[in-house]
């Protein structure tokens, strides 16, 4: 991970902290500085109300007494009005029913002028004769009537508060949040720079392997993280491609070890055949029968050659993951025709070859010249490694979603430690002795089954001979054209 990596994850974090931390302020500080405020009005709501009776025991009291003067009003109000004051921490007002334009409250525990909201409120409630409250961000001024007699209201007492302590129990709040968030980004930042500090280590020692992978080829030491997390998991995956690397680089060095003995061989002994017919020739000393000899054991070198070369163009083809055909293949039309054409080289070994076909069309999806090849490659290792004399069977078959093509003989079988490695590329196994090939055939049409989407499996118990089958998937008849159409291709 480069340096600007790391500064880049750490911002990432940071700014999501931030972003999370903002969040969350806006949905808790809000709702609750409403919530508070809220609390504080009904707090006041209540305390006013349980006054209001001992206010209107006093106004009672006095408007018994005629003639009483405003100064006996404000004496009975005073503790009541304290004591509310000490209560609620709000200022209380009492407002009479005639209120001057001068001096609208009959009684004030603050001296200073009296809000205007607290009047236009007390006046709302004499008018109305309900309780009234009115909230204007941290002002909160709750009117209660006060009745003695009849149905308007005598008098109406007023408090007006300022929620001062809720606004600093908020600002507390928010202050102390932001000391949190800090801390927290702190924090954060610290573990992120850990984290990207391990990462780094873990990633760098990655990264110097892969570069040593690269001047020193597959066989540089090979990587270790045991952490089961997505690092290790690369780790891992980096461990695996130097194997298969590995495998690839042991495959290319077999392959051209076993490719070019492969090819000296035939080409020494057709060289040697050629100079001796040369001498031959030179020396007037020609034998027609060995010269007729020579060149039967040059045509065998030469067809040696051409198989080969064959088998070594089809693995390039396959290498080059050249596209193959899929579409409905009648299998048992291909059977039939691989197997006469070895019907010659059968009877040469003594041998015969039984086609069993069922009695419909079996139809498989795949490429149909790769099929071919596929049971040919099958054939010729059946006569080649059975024992002469002995039957090879090919069949073809299908049911449960499969078609399969056997080809069974009964030679040696294989080792069961043997039936993986038979289908490597020039791969021979210890059964094959002296008899001909290059390892190349099986690994050839596993190949070519598995690009058709099928299966190139081997039965053998080492003993009863031999059984290979290929799968395919089934396929549906191909829908013939109409009538008409068939006349004017015939045509």
């Amino acid at each position: 991970m480069p340096a600007g990596l790391r500064w880049r994850f750490l911002l990432a974090l940071l700014a999501t902290s931030a972003v999370t931390l903002g969040a969350t302020a806006l949905v808790v500080l809000p709702p609750m500085q409403d919530r508070l405020r809220a609390q504080s009005a009904d707090s006041l709501e209540t305390q006013v109300a349980a006054a209001q009776p001992r206010f209107q025991d006093i106004f009672e009291e006095l408007d018994k007494q005629e003639g009483a003067s405003d100064s006996a009003y404000q004496a009975a109000l005073g503790q009541p009005a304290f004591d509310l004051n000490g209560q609620s921490d709000a200022r209380v007002l009492v407002m009479d029913d005639t209120p001057s334009s001068s001096d609208p409250f009959l009684y004030d525990t603050e001296l200073s002028m009296p809000p205007r909201r607290a009047l236009l409120l007390g006046l709302r409630v004499l008018r109305l004769g309900s309780t009234e409250v009115q909230r204007e961000g941290d002002d909160v001024v709750v009117a209660v009537p006060i009745f003695t007699s009849g149905t308007d209201p005598t008098a109406v007492l007023v408090a007006d508060r300022q929620l001062t302590e809720t606004a600093a129990l908020v600002d507390q709040v928010r202050t102390r949040f932001l000391i949190a968030a800090v801390v927290g980004l702190a924090i954060a930042a610290l573990l992120a720079v850990a984290f990207s500090s391990t990462l780094l280590r873990r990633l760098g020692r990655l990264r110097a392997v892969a570069l040593r992978i690269t001047r020193e080829g597959p066989d540089a030491p090979t990587p270790r993280d045991e952490r089961r997390d997505e690092v290790g998991d690369l780790a891992r995956a980096l461990t695996r491609m130097q194997e298969e690397l590995r495998r690839q680089e042991a495959a290319r060095r077999a392959f051209v070890s076993t490719a070019s003995h492969e090819l000296r061989t035939p080409l020494t002994m057709l060289q040697g055949t050629m100079e001796l017919l040369e001498e031959d020739i030179r020396s007037g000393r020609l034998d027609e029968l060995e010269a007729l000899r020579q060149v039967s054991d040059a045509r065998i070198q030469l067809n040696r050659l051409s198989a080969l070369s064959g088998e070594l163009l089809d693995l390039s083809r396959l290498d080059a993951a050249v596209p193959l055909r899929s579409e409905p293949v009648e299998l048992g039309e291909i059977v039939r025709a691989v197997a006469a054409e070895f019907e010659l080289r059968a009877h040469e070994r003594s041998t015969s070859i039984s086609s069993i076909l069922p009695d419909g069309a079996c139809w498989g999806r795949g490429d149909p010249d790769a099929v071919a090849r596929v049971v040919r490659i099958l054939l010729d290792n059946a006569l080649r490694y059975g024992p002469r004399g002995a039957p090879v069977e090919v069949a073809a078959h299908s049911g449960a979603g499969r078609a399969v093509i056997t080809v069974a003989d009964e030679g040696a079988g294989i080792p069961p430690e043997e039936r993986d490695r038979i289908f490597e590329r020039f791969h021979r196994g210890t059964a094959a002795g002296s008899a001909g090939g290059f390892g190349l055939g099986l690994a050839i049409g596993r190949e070519l089954a598995r690009r058709m989407g099928g299966e190139l499996d081997v039965d053998s118990d080492g003993a009863r001979g031999t059984r290979f089958a290929l799968t395919l998937r089934t396929a549906h008849a191909p829908a013939e054209p109409p009538r008409g159409d068939r006349d004017r291709v015939s045509a």
